[in-house]
């Protein structure tokens, strides 16, 4: 039990890396991929979980040479304190700024959808207040809540799912190649960043119960949410076509108000408790990996202490500006753009310095099957 304290195992790490980017059908995300990709959005999709798998699995190799180090330990070890420190500090700012954009894009969710006389100011401080407070329990706590709310959100997902699919026309997703495939590789290479999360999340590789756990349960995440988010953006383009949902700010929520389940009318209230928590858990984690990083870079042994410094940081830029949702919309398009390079070529970087260091020398890495 000692052993394994302040860990989790593979079902919890499946569930937070599986709420963390599933998650992201149900805000801006596939209407950044229709843009470009029209009625294709779905084959960007998988092509994206094609081009991640390859940076994903490279950097699973990095870590295979390194267990127990988290990102930051491993980076500083790779490229040295001054570089290693330089590309941390780097990943934070990106980090952080993802974190102020989509916070910002759920404030609008629930203020435009769900609050409309909430002001948003205090959506945000309230939506921020409780995601610091996740953060603090610690990785055990978020790991033990995602489990428990997955099979209840997924189970009403796969029925939002279902029954827009019966409801939806099937010839909406011709011609399958949209735009064309030059266009469809354009919009997988701008956007593979939306699975940038299984990069960030090697921040809590040493608190998984394994490496074996950590590598399987990595795998796993990045192809069940692969399909998840694919088989929606197929639901979203046969309830609207393409020119419809490429206009609409967040598809999902349009959805889920335009289905009918029985002589049930507002079906959205039965979907946006288990979506509200899961926000929830997807910020706490992203506060918690951003308090890990922040004390690697930092020295700090403490990290918690760092995660209301950080929250308030958030909050105080958040809400400096009235961001309509355009404004974050494009926000969020260019981070996603100016990661995804970063996510593309830093983990290969990675492992080729690692291979030219000999870090993968016999006896020097024992990898678990």
């Amino acid at each position: 039990m000692k052993q394994n304290e302040g860990k989790i195992g593979i079902k919890e790490y499946v569930a937070i890396v599986s709420l963390a980017i599933g998650t992201k059908l149900s805000d801006d995300t596939p209407t950044i991929i229709f843009e470009n990709a029209r009625n294709a959005g779905w084959i960007v999709v998988l092509l994206m979980g094609l081009m991640a798998f390859i940076p994903v699995i490279l950097l699973i190799k990095v870590f295979s040479a390194h267990k127990g180090k988290d990102l930051h330990e491993v980076i500083i070890h790779i490229f040295g304190r001054f570089f290693g420190t330089i590309i941390s500090i780097l990943l934070l700012v990106a980090g952080v700024a993802s974190i102020i954009a989509d916070t910002g894009i759920y404030v609008d969710i629930i203020g435009t959808m769900y609050f409309t006389k909430t002001p948003p100011s205090i959506i945000y401080v309230m939506l921020m207040l409780v995601c610091a407070y996740g953060a603090k329990r610690g990785i055990e706590q978020i790991g033990t809540v995602a489990w428990v709310l997955l099979p209840y959100l997924k189970i009403t997902l796969f029925i939002a799912i279902l029954v827009s699919l019966n409801a939806g026309h099937f010839d909406y997703i011709f011609p399958i190649l949209g735009e064309g495939s030059m266009e469809i590789l354009k919009a997988s290479a701008k956007n593979v960043s939306i699975f940038s999360d299984l990069f960030f999340i090697g921040l809590i590789a040493p608190l998984v119960t394994s490496f074996k756990d950590f590598k399987k349960g990595t795998l796993l995440g990045l192809v069940l949410v692969t399909l998840e988010i694919s088989l929606a953006m197929v639901t979203f383009v046969m309830i609207f076509d393409y020119t419809t949902a490429e206009m609409l700010s967040y598809p999902f929520h349009e959805t889920i108000r335009y289905i009918q389940i029985g002589f049930l009318q507002n079906v959205e209230t039965l979907f946006f408790p288990f979506w509200l928590v899961a926000t929830f858990i997807r910020f706490s984690f992203y506060l918690y990996i951003s308090a890990v990083l922040l004390a690697g870079i930092l020295k700090i042994n403490e990290f918690e202490y760092l995660i209301p410094l950080i929250t308030t940081v958030i909050i105080l830029i958040g809400i400096a500006p009235d961001s309509p949702s355009i404004v974050l919309f494009n926000m969020r398009q260019n981070l996603l753009m100016l990661i995804s390079p970063v996510f593309l070529f830093l983990p290969p970087l990675m492992w080729l310095i690692a291979k030219i260091r000999g870090d993968f020398k016999n006896g020097t890495v024992q990898e678990t099957n």
